[in-house]
Formats: structure tokens, C-alpha cells, sequence
């Protein structure tokens, strides 16, 4: 399969060098606005550019409490195993990240919590690992704009386990600061949308937030940088977005030759997004795209 034959939301790629593959996870194109979901699947490459799959990492057991919404998987290696960090909802329940845990990238991955980490009356998605200077990790989500208004970008801390949040939320920032951002008009609701925090540290050490929302293009990659180089900030967000083609949700990694690539899907309408790589530089104290 070549990348514009991947019909995934949402990508996200595991290098592991020991095998020499890179492993794309990402919301099932076919479920993602569906009524019901089954499944989190992935793929694999050595090129990033044909790929083998699609293969199950979680399929839905009878008893798991969510049944739709399984949203923006991410797999990273912690301690020795790989923990899956997804979105899921229920009628009747919140949308909330769940942590999930497997000894190996292909799964199966298996809860190792009783339901979503983020708070149970907060609606919740995106959430992603962070490990910050201290070793301390921290689980770093979205508290979404139809709960709130004003889409909130927030963080908890976790225990080493990663089973449970050891902490309150504490607020990082919200979407409206965004000097970009405009209010989204949806089925007769507006607000300002926060999707998919993931974090980039520069080499002088500088720590980035790259996330998404909308401005004048569609979709949007915007970025925020903290004041202090850690995970509470304060954050400050950069007045010229990252990307503003109508594709977004990212992520970055390196390729196993040492090239930093930013990964997102593109466009944002369903059913054509597909997962797109580019690469990155640091310039200026934040990152660009460039061919």
C-alpha cells in the first residue's frame, strides 16, 4: 500500500530501529464519524513509503465500556513496554483517553485502568505522553470546545505506572490565545477548538507545543513554547502557524538517518484524508516545514 491509499485520521509513526520498520498508527478513516468503532489498527514500513497492513493492535472486547470515538491512538515505549494512549466515548459517557498496554508495538494492547484516565465529567480527547525533566510523566490533553466553549489545552500528572493521574488538571492554555485561531460554526455551535498537543524540544532546549485548531486556511498546525522549558509553562503562542493547508493533528519523529519529519493528516474532509510526512528544521526558535 502506498500512503494515499491509507485511509487513517490522525497519524502517528513509531520508528523502532532494531527492526529497521516504522509502525503508523492513526483513527480508522471508515469509523471515525460513525456511530460505532471496533478497532485500532496500524501499519508497517521500512521507507515510509510502502507499507504492509492494515493489522489489529485493539479490537473491541464484549465488556469494554466504549463503543465509538476510538480516536488518535499513540504507542510509545515506557519502561520497557509500549502503552497506548486513545480516545473512546459511550452513550451516556464522556469522551476520555484511555491507557492501554502491550510488550510489543503490534499489541494486543489491554487497559490498564478502569476507563478513561481524564477526568470521568470532563469530555476529553488527544491525550499524549510527556516525560519531563524531572522523569516525571504526565499525561497532556484536550478539554474540548463543546464542554467548554473555549477549547483547553490541559495537563496531569501520572503515576509510574501510568494507571492513574496522581494530580488535578491543570490548565496550559486555551485555543482562543492563539493569535490564528478563529471560532469554528458547527451544526449551530461555535467555539474554539483544541486537538492534538504533541511536544517538540529544540536543540538549544527550548520546549514546543505543536497543536491544532482552525484559522483562515481550514485546519491548522499552530505552536506554543514554553516561558520556563517545561510542561506547566507558562506558554506563549507563535503569531505564524506551522501549517495551514487544511491538514493537521501532528506529530514529529526521525527517521533512522536523523531526519526530523512532522507527521499529519490532510485535507481535514472526510472521507479524502490521508497521512502526509514533511520535513522539519528548527529556525528562529521555532520549526518550518521545508521541501
Amino acid at each position: 500500500m502506498k500512503n494515499i491509499d491509507i485511509h487513517i485520521r490522525d497519524p502517528f509513526v513509531l520508528p523502532i530501529p532494531a527492526e529497521n520498520r516504522y509502525y503508523l498508527y492513526g483513527t480508522n478513516g471508515p469509523e471515525s464519524w460513525t456511530p460505532s468503532a471496533s478497532i485500532i489498527e496500524y501499519y508497517t514500513s521500512a521507507d515510509l513509503q510502502n507499507w504492509d497492513g492494515p493489522f489489529p493492535a485493539f479490537q473491541r472486547p464484549e465488556n469494554f465500556w466504549a463503543d465509538r470515538n476510538f480516536w488518535a491512538p499513540e504507542v510509545h515505549a515506557y519502561g520497557g513496554r509500549y502503552y497506548l494512549f486513545a480516545t473512546f466515548k459511550a452513550e451516556g459517557a464522556c469522551r476520555g483517553t484511555q491507557i492501554l498496554v502491550a510488550d510489543t508495538p503490534i499489541g494486543p494492547f489491554l487497559p490498564i485502568s478502569d476507563g478513561p484516565v481524564t477526568p470521568r465529567n470532563w469530555e476529553c480527547l488527544d491525550g499524549t505522553l510527556f516525560i519531563d525533566m524531572n522523569a516525571q510523566a504526565w499525561i497532556v490533553f484536550c478539554h474540548e470546545w463543546v464542554q467548554v466553549g473555549d477549547g483547553e489545552i490541559c495537563a496531569m500528572p501520572l503515576s509510574s505506572d501510568l494507571n492513574q493521574a496522581t494530580g488535578k488538571p491543570q490548565l496550559l492554555f486555551r485555543a482562543s490565545e492563539a493569535p490564528w485561531a478563529l471560532e469554528l460554526n458547527s451544526k449551530g455551535r461555535k467555539g474554539y477548538v483544541t486537538d492534538g498537543p504533541w511536544f517538540q524540544r529544540l536543540s538549544n532546549g527550548d520546549l514546543l507545543m505543536l497543536w491544532s485548531s482552525f484559522g483562515e486556511g481550514g485546519y491548522t498546525v499552530g505552536v506554543a513554547k514554553s516561558e520556563t522549558g517545561d510542561i506547566l509553562g507558562p506558554w506563549q503562542q507563535l503569531e505564524k502557524p506551522l501549517y495551514v493547508g487544511d491538514g493537521g493533528h501532528c506529530m514529529t519523529f526521525r527517521t533512522f538517518d536523523g531526519q526530523l519529519l512532522l507527521a499529519y493528516h490532510r485535507p481535514n474532509a472526510s472521507p479524502n484524508e490521508r497521512p502526509y510526512f514533511a520535513q522539519l528544521r528548527e529556525n528562529d526558535g521555532s520549526l518550518e516545514i521545508f521541501e
